[in-house]
């Protein structure tokens, strides 16, 4: 027993003897360097795959996101084509301005920069700060879309004074209109974005707005531009447009017609002036007017070009044409007679009547003195299907295809739905429908010896074939018929033209209302060409409900068709035509319907 015990001593003792020489050998901080050091070797093994990763691995990935980020495509500006009259003077132009844009995620949005922003930028510090609250999300915003010169430097002194963050310009193109309320109807406007709103801008928006050229760029965090890696594609400006029309007849026929709708306090006007040899349009005005460089407000129709938008029965300036047909289809001759006495006569249970009995009349007198009734005995001895036709080559009812947004075609109802009435009514203008620009077309045929040419808003360099519509002595002799409107003895004395022969027609239209034709709304309208032997111009005057006490076409209109023809025939060196010993101005002689 003895003896176990003792072994059990010495193993005890060897044991705790090893023990002793264990720790000796192994101090007491080395399993924690040896930790310390496992736990760098796995950062490195974690960093290193990392590096292998993103460098080897994943760099197509991680270059995409990049350039997702920073290198993105932007537009290069270009300007729309310039729009020029005949002559070459601009009617429409771009210039290169500024917009102001902001970075709401950089952008100081405390009470005092938002009080300075807004009072720069000329608006209510409440909506800045609503709009920035519900844009504030996105890297960009406009604040000024195509800002004046003087607003933009306003705007950035601040910025520059205070040192706010966020703020910077943008080069875009903004369009002026050097002849503002001028050629407002005719060029119109475009919208915030550069495009065709109104007018020529609109017809031809694709051939003016030209193609924004494109460029990859790279960003910062500011969205400024730091480099350009390469040109996508080229910058295509807009290409020029050249009109038809002549700005110092325009601005002729501007003055007028503003100048009557005010002497006459009328609602409105229009005007139409058309170069016989080409079909060219050389003026086209109405009243009122807008400034397409300010206020654009369409109240009261102001946008509206009414030369080629507003329908009107044209009255007593459709009786040529009814006397043309009935030439042409040898119903009736120059020298014929029509009986009116005793000034009406019934068409079933209606009755046509003039304002008095002229009794038996030649046809320069139906013209002369505007009978109703001799028109209506002579439209009603056509059949309906020939004076329909007659009407319809002479363009009535139909559009004439100068391509102006918003262009109305007339009304002229087939030949089948006309009662008797109706074939008489139209004879003198009512029942049908058209506008000023389509009136002058038809009254270019008898300028033109019966050809029917197109027209034009450009410029044309070679005369457009023509189609005859009505043989060429015909439309001679009516013309040497419309001469004795403009005399004494005609409705439209003060239509005369010094020095020229002047062949035309007054109209005095009842304008139609809810109830029927109304007792004291009118239409005045004159249309005519001179010179008359050989005729360079027609010119079409409309004005509505003039209420100073005037309202005849030979008292209100024909002032201003003598006013325009002379400037215009002066202006382009026409030849007189009048025999300098019966040449008498007759201004001052009254009367006219």
């Amino acid at each position: 027993m003895r003896l176990r015990w003792l072994r059990s001593q010495r193993r005890s003792r060897r044991a705790e003897r090893a023990r002793r020489e264990e720790r000796v050998a192994s101090p007491p901080g080395d399993g924690r360097r040896r930790f310390v050091l496992f736990l760098f070797a796995a950062v490195a093994v974690v960093m290193v795959s990392g590096a292998v990763e993103r460098q080897i691995l994943d760099v197509d990935f991680l270059q995409k996101e990049g350039e997702r980020r920073y290198l993105t495509r932007v537009d290069i500006p270009v300007h729309r084509g310039l729009v020029t009259d005949r002559t070459g003077s601009i009617l429409a132009a771009s210039a290169p301005v500024d917009s102001i844009w902001a970075n709401p995620r950089q952008l100081r949005t405390d009470e005092a920069t938002l009080r300075l922003l807004a009072k720069a930028l000329d608006t209510d510090a409440k909506e800045l700060r609503a709009r920035f609250e519900k844009l504030g999300k996105r890297g960009f915003i406009y604040l000024r879309r195509r800002a004046l010169p003087e607003d933009v430097e306003r705007v950035m002194a601040v910025v520059d004074q205070h040192d706010i963050p966020g703020i910077d310009l943008e080069r875009e193109y903004r369009r002026y209109y050097p002849d503002g309320e001028v050629f407002a109807h005719v060029v119109g406007f475009t919208d915030i974005e550069d495009n065709g709103q109104e007018g020529l801008e609109l017809a031809y928006n694709e051939t003016l707005k030209g193609v924004p050229g494109q460029r990859r760029v790279i960003r910062d965090g500011r969205r400024w531009v730091v480099k350009d890696v390469e040109s996508v594609r080229a910058p295509k400006p807009g290409a020029d447009l050249t009109l038809s029309f002549d700005r110092r007849l325009q601005y002729l026929a501007y003055r007028e017609l503003k100048a009557a709708v005010q002497k006459h306090k009328a609602k409105s006007a229009s005007l139409v002036l058309l170069d016989v040899q080409t079909g060219e349009v050389l003026a086209m005005v109405n009243q009122p007017s807008y400034n397409p460089n300010g206020d654009r407000g369409g109240t009261g129709g102001r946008l509206r070009n009414r030369a080629v938008t507003d329908l009107f029965e044209p009255g007593s300036t459709m009786k040529p044409f009814t006397v043309a047909i009935a030439m042409d289809a040898g119903r009736i001759r120059a020298d014929s007679r029509v009986d009116t006495s005793p000034g009406y006569f019934a068409v079933g249970q209606h009755k046509v009547k003039d304002h008095h009995n002229l009794g038996l009349i030649d046809i320069a007198t139906l013209l002369r003195k505007s009978s109703n009734v001799g028109s209506a005995k002579i439209a009603l001895d056509l059949s309906a299907e020939m004076f329909w036709r007659g009407l319809h080559n002479l363009g009535f009812g139909q559009s004439t295809g100068v391509g102006f947004v918003g262009e109305v075609g007339g009304v002229l109802a087939p030949p089948k739905e006309w009662a008797r009435i109706e074939q008489a009514t139209i004879s003198f203008g009512y029942g049908l429908s058209t506008t000023p620009l389509q009136l002058a077309r038809a009254y270019s045929v008898l300028a033109a010896d019966g050809l029917r040419r197109p027209l034009s808003l450009l410029k044309v360099d070679e005369p457009p074939a023509a189609q005859r519509v009505i043989r060429a002595e015909t439309a001679r002799a009516v013309r040497a018929m419309l001469e004795s409107v403009a005399t004494k003895e005609g409705t439209a004395p003060l239509a005369a033209v010094p020095r020229y022969r002047v062949a035309g027609k007054t109209g005095t239209v009842r304008k139609l209302g809810r109830h029927g034709y109304e007792t004291d709304e009118y239409l005045a309208l004159f249309a005519g060409m001179a010179p008359a032997k050989n005729p360079r111009f027609v010119l079409v005057v409309v004005i509505s409900e003039p209420s100073a006490g005037k309202y005849y076409g030979g008292e209100v209109a024909a002032p201003v068709f003598s006013a325009v023809m002379e400037g215009a025939l002066r202006l382009y060196n026409v030849p007189p035509d009048a025999d300098p010993a019966t040449d008498i101005r007759l201004a001052h002689v009254g009367g006219g319907r």
